[in-house]
């Protein structure tokens, strides 16, 4: 079954059984942004992830139900609520949302501390990028991609940057050794090691504490400011396939090879697509490897620039998916508003946007 056919069948079903249940329950019928979000938590489906330990306890005070919470939390980028307790006062107030959400009583909505220890817990067991992994291997894992777009957006933390270690400069010994002299081997560069490294590995060497960046924006004016990076890989159709964060302070290209063998392990795709700052012999030697075409702007490192050529310059055209992916999760879904402390926590919040939007996106591109 064809991935319009499959999210078309999904819908129908959400819409003649599932709507018409909750309009009985409810004082007032949905209003379309309520059934749009209904329409997203199916496709999603996060409460099915939840960790059992977080949701059942046999000892002790009973711990709040954390499948509600969960889609509370993609309701908030749903909705793009800046803080928690804006989510929470809308759960209150609307009888409708509490519902979908899976608060049964107005009662059963936890308290905002309640709130940020599930937020904790999920961020601890990974949970959005188990969710939008499964998601991305459900409705599209079964489907020829034909590009894949890579690039990466600054994040804005909450808190102070890391202090830097200075490590003392050796100074190298210019010229031939002499006879007997031994020498210290040169370090190789990342980009050579993460080839032969797995993905775990290779993402586990990246740094990922709050720093400060620094960047040339598409005026040509340098930006700077303290936090993250979060690298994206995104179809055709703008639906993110794979999601890396990284300190502020890692240049793009570091986080290429990692995310080519992360979407590669999840999908089948023909192009890697990706501009000036991944110009590296490696990041093209191991796009072939994996059986796909580089297409990757010429950076002329001073030197005049050398032009595409007209077919390959048509593909790259392509690649504004994911600064158009990059745009709707900053401005729908949360991506600006980062409230939350520490490299996973971040990293949950950016996931519930990017679940947000991978599901908004599928239901654009299906026309449901």
């Amino acid at each position: 079954m064809k991935l319009k056919e499959r999210i078309s069948w999904l819908m129908g079903t959400v819409q003649k059984s599932l709507f018409p249940h909750l309009d009985e329950c409810l004082p007032t019928p949905l209003t379309e942004r309520e059934k749009h979000l209904v329409k997203l938590l199916e496709l999603i489906q996060i409460e099915k992830f939840v960790p059992v330990t977080a949701s059942r306890q046999w000892l002790g005070r009973p711990i709040k139900e954390r499948e509600a919470i969960a889609r509370a939390f993609v309701a908030k980028a749903v909705l793009n609520y800046q803080h928690t307790s804006s989510l929470r006062n809308e759960l209150l107030s609307t009888p409708s949302l509490r519902m979908i959400c899976g608060f049964a009583r107005r009662r059963d909505v936890v308290s905002e501390s309640t709130f940020s220890r599930a937020f904790a817990e999920y961020a601890k067991a990974g949970l959005g990028g188990m969710v939008h992994d499964s998601l991305v291997k459900e409705k599209l894992g079964a489907e020829l991609i034909g590009h894949i777009s890579r690039d990466a957006t600054a994040i804005i933390g909450r808190e102070k940057p890391a202090k830097k270690t200075k490590v003392p400069k050796v100074a190298k010994k210019k010229g031939r050794p002499a006879k007997d002299e031994i020498r210290e081997p040169v370090e190789p560069k990342r980009l050579d090691v993460q080839r032969g490294q797995t993905v775990e590995e290779a993402i586990s060497l990246l740094p990922n504490v709050c720093d400060r960046g620094i960047k040339k924006n598409a005026k040509g004016y340098t930006e700077t400011w303290n936090g993250f990076k979060l690298h994206l890989d995104v179809n055709d159709f703008g639906f993110p396939i794979s999601a890396l964060l990284t300190s502020a302070s890692v240049h793009d290209s570091q986080a290429a090879i990692p995310l080519m063998k992360l979407t590669s392990n999840k999908v089948t795709y023909c192009y890697d697509l990706m501009d000036a700052a991944y110009d590296a012999a490696q990041i093209r030697d191991q796009s072939r490897e994996l059986g796909h075409v580089p297409i990757i702007d010429k950076n002329p490192r001073g030197k005049e620039a050398i032009p595409m050529a007209p077919h390959e310059a048509v593909r790259y055209n392509e690649r504004t998916a994911a600064e158009r992916c990059n745009s709707r999760l900053k401005e729908e879904f949360g991506g600006r508003s980062v409230m939350v402390r520490g490299a996973n926590k971040v990293l949950l919040h950016l996931m519930f946007g990017v679940l947000a939007l991978s599901a908004d996106q599928l239901l654009k591109v299906t026309g449901c």
